[in-house]
């Protein structure tokens, strides 16, 4: 039982993990992240790798994997918020899609 129910909460660790993908693609489309807190994901991205260590450290695939993917996705998320932010204060966004 113990088995079944860590690879079932690991699979839906990687769908959390992955999630912030639909974060960046509104982001993308609205050309603008200003809505995006770097804080929030500042004090969760530590936190991701703090699990990856404790996982790696038992040999514990089940916390490996989500909070790999979590960490990553995280990183993305933030790289393509600054990219946008960069974007908006050089001008290289046009009017109409500034908020």
């Amino acid at each position: 039982m113990a088995s079944t129910l860590g690879i079932v909460a690991a699979s839906w660790g990687v769908v959390m993990a992955v999630a912030p993908l639909l974060q960046i693609r509104r982001m993308i489309i609205r050309r603008s992240s200003e809505d995006i807190s770097l804080g929030y994901f500042a004090v969760l991205l530590p936190g991701f790798a703090l699990w990856i260590a404790y996982g790696w450290s038992r040999a514990d695939w089940a916390l490996l994997v989500p909070n790999a993917a979590a960490l990553t996705v995280g990183i993305a998320t933030i790289l393509a918020s600054l990219a946008l932010r960069r974007a908006s204060a050089d001008g290289h966004l046009s009017p109409e899609h500034r908020d």
